[in-house]
């Protein structure tokens, strides 16, 4: 999962870009990137890291221009520690295209002997979005007449290309001399979105992001999502210009987003993420009601931050208290997005910290958003535990996650999943709980409809099995999890 920004603007882009990776920094920390335009040249700074740590002041005044796009990057396909796949990447022909994708692609290895044997194209790292690029900046090459580009040639090699490609993928991209490109797979699985605000000049700016935070965030109006399929073009002018995609939809978009990811004071698809936590805890207070006696818990505490919404109204719903027990260190990152279970283990004490006097000797329910591998749920069992609850109750907001999802979240192997090949009681044993009650799939689908979202089906094959795009079999994930292992 990344966050990618798309900027035309009238003023310099530099800060804007960067305010604006700041708001979506919670999508990705491993690494960030800008891209900005100033007349047909390209000015480029990316490294490694959090966004405060990779930008200096000398590095935003080596990025000049009033348009340009940004990244911040959470690893899923490629290397997590190498620095040469932070994006924007950056293709000289044909006519000059930085671009940035969130996402994943399924059928990688295919794109690469295509782009090798018939397109004569290299690619250089790991990244999934350098193939995406390459086949962008192709289609480009095959559309074109002459050596200028149009709207209408651009739309028609963003169809070529959303025939080529499978998988998930938001992009943006610009093309020196000519503008701001964004599109969104056919399925519109990873969300993207627009906005737009009003320059000193009078004239109308466009910023296009992941979420809608990062627009209401720079004083941009939301303006909609894209949707399935379609391409949004600002040319260098400032006039807008969209197409929607034949073939494309229905809206299918990944669940988890509302679940975990997004913040929750994003609109995503027309649902609040926040309005979704809500219902989600109504949803769960109805099984955590029918599997267990409310009088025998005597507290709900959420493991912050996302499962607030849900462990305040589930908390309500009963008639339950709801306290903090756990007081996060704010300064270290999301440990489901960091990469290696070691890793992930020792930041779960460093980044929470149980507070004794919530716990001892009471009945704690506590309230995830969700149990992947488990580690985070172990560990904080085992802190309740030390801080002297009585029993440890554990519900989660979000269904089992028994299958791994190839769209843009790292959870690819089964055997990284706590839920894989075990049942409810398999798992409780395996985190340590007194009780463990879980989010049925239909209540988890049910919470994002009451929400009000445009969609009405959703990528879900964490939780289901159910891959939306038809291609992956289960001889694919075997093979992927075979690459992974040897990688590992």
């Amino acid at each position: 999962m990344c966050g990618v920004l798309g900027l035309a603007g009238q003023s310099p882009a530099n800060q804007l870009l960067y305010d604006g990776l700041l708001l979506l920094q919670h999508r990705g920390q491993d690494a960030a990137g800008i891209a900005t335009c100033s007349g047909r040249n390209f000015a480029v700074h990316k490294d490694s890291g959090l966004v405060r740590d990779v930008f200096r002041t000398r590095n935003m005044r080596a990025l000049p221009g009033n348009t340009g796009i940004g990244h911040v990057r959470y690893p899923t396909a490629g290397s997590a520690v190498c620095s040469e796949e932070a994006q924007p990447f950056y293709v000289n022909a044909p006519f000059g295209i930085t671009f940035a994708h969130n996402g994943n692609l399924t059928n990688t290895e295919q794109l690469k002997q295509e782009l090798f044997q018939r397109d004569r194209r290299h690619i250089n790292t790991d990244s999934d979005s350098e193939v995406l690029l390459n086949v962008l900046a192709h289609e480009l090459d095959n559309e074109a007449r002459g050596v200028s580009l149009d709207p209408d040639t651009i739309f028609r090699a963003v169809a070529t290309l959303h025939r080529r490609v499978r998988g998930a993928y938001a992009c943006v991209a610009e093309i020196s001399g000519y503008g701001l490109l964004a599109f969104r797979d056919p399925m519109g699985i990873r969300p993207l979105c627009y906005g737009v605000a009003e320059a000193p000049n009078g004239q109308t700016e466009y910023l296009i992001a992941s979420e809608s935070v990062a627009l209401e965030g720079m004083g941009f109006r939301l303006v909609r999502d894209l949707a399935p399929g379609e391409a949004v073009f600002i040319d260098m002018d400032g006039n807008f210009h969209s197409r929607l995609y034949e073939q494309a939809g229905p809206l299918t978009p990944c669940i988890f987003e509302y679940v975990y990811f997004a913040r929750p004071d994003s609109v995503i698809d027309g649902a609040s993420v926040y309005d979704v936590r809500l219902k989600l805890g109504e949803n769960l207070a109805e099984t955590v009601a029918r599997q267990m006696q409310a009088g025998d818990i005597d507290v709900v505490i959420p493991i912050p931050e996302t499962s607030r919404p849900s462990a305040m109204q589930l908390a309500s719903r009963l008639g339950l208290n709801y306290r903090e027990g756990f007081i996060k260190n704010r300064y270290v990152g999301r440990t489901f997005i960091m990469p290696g279970q070691s890793v992930r283990r020792k930041s779960v004490r460093q980044k929470l910290n149980a507070m004794s006097i919530e716990f001892r000797g009471k009945n704690v329910l506590l309230v995830d958003d969700s149990i992947v591998r488990g580690t985070t749920s172990r560990e904080i069992v085992q802190m309740a535990r030390e801080a002297g609850a009585n029993k440890v109750f554990f519900a989660s907001a979000a269904p089992p996650v028994r299958f791994p999802n190839v769209y843009g979240i790292d959870m690819p192997t089964r055997s990284e999943l706590i839920a894989h090949e075990r049942d409810d009681e398999q798992i409780r044993e395996a985190i340590g709980a007194d009780a463990l009650v879980y989010q049925s799939i239909d209540a988890m689908k049910q919470a994002v409809l009451d929400a009000g979202t445009h969609a009405r089906q959703f990528e879900a094959s964490c939780f289901d099995g159910q891959y939306c795009t038809g291609d992956v079999t289960p001889e694919w994930l075997a093979a992927l999890e075979a690459s992974r292992s040897r990688a590992g």
